[in-house]
């Protein structure tokens, strides 16, 4: 996104905020941030195991703007949508000029009186969690009113006067391209912007995380939020999830582009196979730690914390040869979950639970994260030394299919995201596509692309032709813009 697309951007919410006189108080400030999805480039479902990731920050993005208002309430508005969905729903840039499309859709106001979400004493994260799921058509309000929760537990806030929430996205859901992320880091920093509180960047992710794992109940690791906090237009966020860590910001090279590419096939993290994926991943991890000689100790049902000076407590940390010299073979392919907890224990995960009666594929889940963070690291140093051979970019594109196939011995594949990443390869270097692979957690959703620069054409024709085959529309994603801290808050004293 250039710079006159910001501005563009800009006045097209600024014009969305002043058009809704039925919600917010003229004379009233209004607090905005703006947070983009996520193209997930090299890394996914490892960033709970600790592996370094690479993300590009996209140009689509969630605004929300907030207020103060006298009323005892939170107000959450996302009328000015055309889908509903866990992150409410998306419109595109332009929807300000389609107000007539707009108006055509059902009302998305959700209204809840504070003392429900915040009372005196903080609600437990699973009673809240409770409180804001019960209705299923108001249950993506969680993703604004879940700042509120995390703010009352971590920084003993609670709000003393009501708030109006207005939220406007172009983030498509269940693509894959993290619109729960970016809802989540656009509200917890309007909220707790408009409350005083000075959080820092790294925080703010991490924050935001506890609103999807705790309150939400979807078992996502923290790039997701970390990119849409803190991504860089035009550059990867190179992040370390040990918990959080930022490498650096990579710029891709002059002569290489990245592109998203949509199966039509909808993700959603909260679906049971990345839960029941992580779930195996953290087995492993507690195998391994017992093969290790490490100690383990009960901390609740069916969780152990473990002593873990040699891997600092992440799967990621066990390198290729360690796995295949000291570990694989003691990594059943397979366990039930019922076997699992009566011989070890339980897991370190707090974000998942071990159903007994569920069989886990549990070497597969442990092997990705440990192979896909020796794939993300030469990746990166290919990426970084300017990848200006064609050996080069072939082999970043190796690196690619690498790992899409590892996702899929973990079970998190799709008929779709096959078919184009076997169209990315057909079309080959040649063609100027160079890799593909599917992103994020998963099980659909979107393919990322490593193109030749110029060549949008052949990613259109790509997904017209795939579109073609298998009747699902290709949503093709192209573009950059920055995270919620380098882009920074705006604001209105008068509507």
């Amino acid at each position: 996104m250039t710079a006159g697309g910001d501005d563009d951007e800009l006045a097209a919410v600024h014009a969305w905020i002043t058009a809704r006189a039925d919600f917010f108080d003229a004379a009233r400030p209004v607090l905005l941030a703006r947070a983009p999805g996520r193209l997930d480039v090299m890394g996914g479902i490892a960033d709970y195991a600790g592996s370094l990731v690479l993300e590009l920050p996209l140009a689509v993005a969630t605004w929300v703007a907030v207020q103060s208002q006298d009323a005892p309430s939170l107000v959450i508005d996302s009328s000015d949508a055309s889908a509903t969905g866990a992150a409410g729903a998306a419109v595109a840039a332009a929807a300000v000029a389609a107000a007539a499309a707009v108006a055509a859709v059902a009302d998305r106001r959700v209204v809840i009186p504070l003392e429900d979400i915040v009372p005196a004493a903080p609600l437990p994260y699973a009673e809240a969690r409770l409180r804001l799921s019960r209705d299923p058509e108001r249950a993506w309000a969680a993703y604004v009113a879940g700042a509120l929760v995390v703010l009352q537990h971590e920084h003993r806030h609670r709000p003393r006067h009501g708030l109006k929430v207005l939220v406007r996205s172009s983030v498509p859901i269940g693509k894959g391209v993290s619109s729960s992320a970016a809802l989540e880091v656009a509200a917890f920093e309007a909220l707790s912007s408009i409350a005083g509180l000075e959080i820092d960047d790294r925080a703010l992710a991490l924050l935001a995380q506890k609103v999807e794992n705790l309150v939400v109940g979807a078992p996502c690791g923290v790039m997701d939020q970390m990119t849409a906090a803190c991504g860089r237009r035009g550059h990867l966020l190179e992040l370390l999830c040990q918990p959080a860590e930022i490498v650096g910001h990579l710029a891709l090279p002059p002569s290489l582009e990245l592109y998203g590419v949509d199966s039509g096939i909808a993700h959603e993290v909260s679906r049971p196979e990345y839960g029941t994926v992580r779930a195996a991943t953290f087995m492993g991890y507690r195998i391994i730690a017992d093969v290790a000689g490490l100690v383990a100790r009960a901390v609740a049902p069916a969780r152990v914390a473990i002593e873990d000076p040699r891997f600092g407590g992440y799967l990621a940390n066990v390198t290729p040869d360690e796995w295949r010299r000291e570990f694989r073979d003691a990594v059943p392919e397979a366990m039930t979950g019922r076997d699992f907890v009566e011989r070890y224990g339980g897991s370190t995960d707090e974000a998942t639970s071990i159903e007994a009666d569920r069989t886990y594929a549990v070497r597969a889940a442990t092997e990705h994260p440990i192979l896909e963070h020796d794939r993300v690291r030469r990746f990166r140093t290919l990426l970084a030394d300017g990848a200006t051979t064609d050996e080069a970019r072939v082999s970043l594109g190796q690196l690619m299919y690498e790992s899409h196939l590892s996702y899929s011995a973990c079970g998190l594949g799709s008929d779709g995201t096959d078919r184009l990443v076997a169209m990315v390869r057909e079309a080959g270097p040649t063609g100027g596509l160079y890799g593909a692979k599917v992103t994020g957690g998963g099980s659909g959703g979107t393919v990322a692309v490593l193109a030749a620069q110029g060549r949008r054409a052949a990613i259109d024709e790509l997904a017209r032709r795939y579109q073609q085959e298998t009747g699902r529309a290709a949503t093709v994603f192209h573009g950059s813009s920055s995270g919620t801290r380098p882009y920074g808050l705006r604001s209105f004293t008068r509507l």
